[in-house]
């Protein structure tokens, strides 16, 4: 009987052992995904892509909303305040890296701090394009246009701080011109003005600009990558069309709220890089311009600290405001 006790409670405490190892039983419910733009562009395509693999991969529900405005910072600001239980995840763009610097001091909450890296999803180089009036080919000549005619080119973008519109700038400030700013309220219009002859430059992801430049509506002169991007391979970078190696691009980030169990982030960030490294969503993400990274929790904390580095940098030597 002793001995029987014994092996009891020898089985217990492996039990008990294996089940401390494995970490809380998680998830017992559905998980809450928040996306802080409107539903049908990149941001959301990407993350509902991803999510739904990671769903079928687990068995998980996942139910996405999307809640939009104040450039991201709404959706931002309710995933920062939910309960760190594992049940709240946010994807972010390139604009969470410049609202630490364009609304310093400003934010309910802490672009670092409030949350908990899980990882970089992919990354979306961003195109250069010009109206086809305007007489340049490539980057080279766009440089000596520019620099022959300072401030007669203007150049749309979604918004101020959209990362068209800091990546135009840091172009301005690499190659020395200056081309003036009009922000628009989403791509769309700003593409029209484009086509238009309102604008002459307009910076944005290849998925949204290579319709229109397959259609001979506008021109493409280079991509702000260190290769060629898989998709739009016939555009060459901005170095191959005469300018310095600039590389810019938006980007797709989880986020969980900070103090998620790191077991759980670790899991989930995991099941997204087996999700993004699968034949189906490297497909996907091709057609829209999207480079597959699916990296560690650490991994995409750094990559997050350098983008909010370089953005800061150049939104200062701009004099970038937020938009009123």
């Amino acid at each position: 009987m002793q001995l029987q006790r014994l092996a009891f409670a020898a089985l217990a405490l492996i039990t008990s052992t294996v089940l401390h190892a494995q970490g809380p039983i998680w998830p017992t419910k559905s998980i809450r995904w928040i996306i802080p733009y409107p539903p049908g562009g990149i941001t959301d395509n990407a993350t509902r892509m991803v999510v739904q693999k990671v769903a079928e991969q687990t068995g998980w529900t996942i139910a996405v909303e999307n809640k939009p405005g104040a450039n991201s910072i709404l959706g931002a600001d309710i995933a920062a305040k939910s309960t760190p239980d594992g049940y709240t995840f946010l994807t972010v763009i390139a604009a969470h890296a410049a609202n630490a610097t364009l609304y310093a001091g400003k934010l309910p909450f802490d672009v670092v701090k409030s949350f908990a890296p899980v990882s970089l999803v992919g990354i979306a180089p961003l195109i250069m394009t010009a109206n086809n009036d305007l007489p340049v080919k490539d980057i080279k000549e766009l440089i000596a246009y520019a620099k022959a005619n300072p401030g007669k080119l203007s150049y749309g973008s979604s918004g101020v701080g959209a990362a068209a519109h800091l990546t135009t700038e840091l172009f301005d400030q690499t190659v020395g011109v200056h081309m003036v700013h009009v922000p628009y309220k989403g791509t769309a219009p700003a593409l029209q003005d484009l086509m238009g002859g309102n604008i002459q430059i307009l910076v944005d992801v290849p998925s949204t600009l290579m319709p229109q430049v397959r259609g001979g509506k506008i021109k493409a002169l280079g991509m702000f990558s260190a290769k060629r991007v898989a998709g739009a391979a016939e555009i060459p970078t901005i170095a191959e069309a005469g300018g310095p190696l600039i590389e810019a691009s938006t980007w797709v980030l989880f986020l969980a709220p900070a103090g998620t169990p790191r077991e759980i982030v670790n899991r989930f960030a995991s099941e997204t890089a087996k999700a993004v490294a699968s034949a189906d969503i490297k497909s996907r993400f091709e057609t829209i311009g999207i480079e597959p990274v699916g990296n560690t929790p650490d991994e995409a904390g750094k990559f997050l600290s350098e983008e909010i580095a370089k953005w800061a940098k150049v939104i200062s030597t701009a004099g970038v405001k937020p938009e009123q």
